[in-house]
């Protein structure tokens, strides 16, 4: 575990603020703190990285495509590109759910649900415990503490879907 700390001034702070992407975009990124330093004009975000030491294959993976801000690691999944428009606004909201729940518990958001189990819960349509029990990874525990606020928000949402975008449309 390394450290790398970044001033980035408030005002005209465009070339700390490349080099703190640059410096995110290539290096393995466990924490980052930032704390504001207010001092008017000269007011600095003081950025404070923790990082894991990587290969160069690493930071040829995570480094940006070319007009593209977003990380290119082939195992993530943009799911704006997978689900159709209606399904990734469901999946949004989802997402939206599980970070509020997961503040409240004190524990990382994945540990309710990943992404793939979203995005199964929205491609499926699942309504029910069973059906949300039919998703991989998906066991007792997390339908009990979590099952219930998930499903309200999946049925609120797919009622007010309109009737085209169905499950058979989405294949289609």
């Amino acid at each position: 575990m390394r450290l790398h700390f970044v001033p980035v001034p408030v005002l005209d702070g465009g070339e700390a603020e490349a080099e703190l992407n640059q410096f995110l975009a290539t290096h393995r990124v466990l924490t980052l703190d930032r704390q504001l330093i207010a001092d008017g004009p000269r007011s600095t975000w003081a950025v404070c990285i923790t990082y894991a030491p990587g290969t160069a294959k690493d930071a040829a993976v995570l480094a940006p495509a070319t007009g593209d801000k977003r990380r290119t690691d082939p195992r993530r999944v943009d799911y704006r590109d997978e689900l159709p428009s209606e399904e990734f606004q469901v999946f949004a909201k989802l997402r939206e759910l599980r970070k509020k729940l997961s503040e409240k518990d004190g524990v990382p958001p994945y540990a309710l649900f990943t992404n793939e189990q979203l995005a199964e819960m929205v491609r499926r349509r699942v309504r029910t415990l069973t059906e949300l029990s039919q998703i991989d990874g998906i066991g007792p525990a997390r339908q009990e503490k979590y099952g219930r606020a998930f499903l309200d928000l999946l049925i609120a949402s797919f009622d007010a879907l309109p009737l085209s975008s169905g499950p058979a449309s989405a294949s289609a």
